[in-house]
């Protein structure tokens, strides 16, 4: 999710307990699996061609710690829901660092030292297992280029005498967060403590199943991170210490797991300055196998929340166009393409569940529209991960901010309004989600 500024279901009830009563501890319709593999443009698992409708949930392994913080029961409750709607693939926060960021999520799963945090690693390993027996799978990011989980502004600040700068500061206004940022991929301290996580992680046995992560089929792909950018202008932008980054923490991944894919997390062109040689480039290196787009209309000035009914028609007109030069990317280099990130205000940019979600239905419909027509005519889309899934959590406070201690976690990240652009149980987009993922599995059978 871009944070380049503070942004701020109706399956019916019977649908939900269906899916509890079906999918539940026992793991009834777990099936064998092969591993997701690319073949041109096609991601196939087995000898079918994969496909799927999905969603974002980063907080899947703060749930699933069994810890004060965690609520086993609840993911159970938030995946049986999702499974209902015929979501198959969850795109998942593994990593958090701790640090001095004023926005970053706590606990985190590290600090500056090699003493991971067990219990939030435990906390993964439960929401892979519980995803395994419903025959979901997982996409995992590696770290964050913004700062509500660490990310590389923490790293940065482990091994340069602390120094950082929190988003939205006035006293460092955008795009200085961005360049700052951009000195991580040249810092061979920094990426070398980002590594050491890789190895941790990419080399870990989940100690719910005993299964390698390495050997887990639940897995689809390792992320390198969430929305890197080479900087916040081309005058900071080193492209050549961006690329080897890109390159050298895949070659790594590659070397530590076979079976597994490797992508970026990019945003795409809004992630790459713009540039589709940037695009072409960061995407063209071997190690990558699929390419990542992301749409965020309210965030990037398509449209004004307060006054939707007036400019969706321009951010209309602009999504597809952003869909249909990435799927122009994905066939100049012969690679997949998911559409990993997508989110959109309630009516009238309101953070409360109650109020309706009119604009935000007919831009889900878009782009699922746009999506499966691209499947229906063999293109390079492969899936779709809404932003974000906020099922049964709600806002504690009247103001719809997250305050320390809180523990409603949802699809919108602490440092954002609570309600602004995620999924809640029983929105109306619920039922535009339930008939993608139908159909995008009548495309797969």
């Amino acid at each position: 999710m871009d944070a380049t500024i503070d942004r701020r279901a109706l399956l019916g009830s019977a649908a939900l307990l269906a899916g509890c009563t079906t999918m539940g501890a026992g793991g009834a319709g777990r099936e064998r699996r092969d591993f997701v593999r690319r073949d041109g443009m096609r991601l196939m698992a087995g000898g079918r061609r994969y496909r799927f409708a999905g969603a974002n949930i980063w907080y899947a392994a703060y749930l699933g710690a069994d810890a004060a913080y965690g609520n086993r029961a609840r993911l159970m409750r938030e995946l049986d829901a999702l499974k209902a709607m015929g979501v198959t693939n969850l795109r998942i926060l593994a990593s958090a660092e701790e640090g001095p960021l004023r926005n970053a999520i706590t606990p985190g799963f590290r600090g500056p030292g090699s003493n991971w945090n067990q219990t939030l690693l435990g906390g993964l390993d439960f929401a892979l297992a519980e995803m395994a027996k419903r025959n979901m799978r997982a996409v995992l990011y590696l770290t964050n280029f913004w700062e509500w989980s660490g990310g590389m502004m923490t790293y940065l600040s482990y091994v340069n005498g602390g120094n950082f700068i929190n988003n939205n500061d006035p006293a460092h206004p955008w795009p200085a967060f961005a360049n700052f940022n951009a000195q991580f991929y040249g810092n061979d301290r920094a990426v070398g403590l980002y590594h050491d996580w890789v190895r941790a992680l990419v080399g870990r046995t989940n100690g719910v199943t005993g299964q390698a992560y390495a050997d887990d089929p639940t897995i689809m792909a390792w992320q390198l991170a969430n929305e890197p950018r080479p900087a916040g202008d081309v005058a900071h932008a080193d492209l050549p210490a961006f690329y080897a980054w890109v390159q050298g923490t895949a070659r790594l991944i590659k070397s530590l797991d076979r079976n597994h894919l490797v992508c970026t997390g990019s945003e795409g062109l809004k992630g790459c300055l713009e540039r589709a040689d940037i695009v072409l480039g960061e995407h063209g290196i071997a190690e990558i196998d699929y390419l990542t787009a992301h749409i965020w209309p309210n965030n990037w000035d398509w449209v004004r929340q307060a006054d939707l009914a007036n400019t969706f028609a321009n951010g209309e007109a602009l999504t597809h166009d952003y869909i249909a030069r990435h799927v122009g990317f994905a066939r100049t280099l012969d690679k997949p393409l998911i559409i990993e990130e997508f989110g959109y205000p309630r009516d009238g940019g309101s953070d409360d569940p109650a109020v309706s979600t009119r604009y935000k239905d007919r831009f889900y419909g878009l782009i699922y529209a746009a999506v499966e027509q691209d499947m229906a005519s063999g293109g390079p889309i492969a899936g779709t991960n809404f932003w974000a899934w906020n099922g049964e959590a709600r806002a504690q406070h009247p103001d719809f901010r997250f305050r320390p201690g809180d523990l409603q976690y949802m699809g919108d990240p602490p440092h954002e309004p609570q309600g602004w652009y995620g999924i809640f149980t029983g929105d109306t987009t619920v039922r535009l989600v339930a008939d993608h993922a139908a159909a995008v599995a009548r495309m797969t059978a």
